[in-house]
């Protein structure tokens, strides 16, 4: 045996080369850290058709004005 033990072994079955790649990425996306969820932001084509310069919704309108703020 070589003086570095393998990470992993098949003890039963011949696998193909196509199932022990799938199991290898299988276990490399397991052992990554999760990473953060980012948050979405409107693309200009959503934001183009905002009202520009609105932080308010009350008053009239202001329901369809909420509705369209971030």
């Amino acid at each position: 045996m070589s003086a570095e033990q393998p990470l992993f072994r098949i003890v039963r079955g011949v696998p193909t080369a196509e199932e022990l790649a799938a199991l290898v990425g299988a276990i490399v996306v397991r052992s990554r850290p999760a990473a953060a969820p980012t948050r979405a932001t409107a693309s200009t084509w959503a934001r183009s058709a905002r009202p520009a310069g609105t932080t308010s919704s009350a008053g009239p309108g202001g329901w369809r004005t909420a509705g369209l703020l971030r």
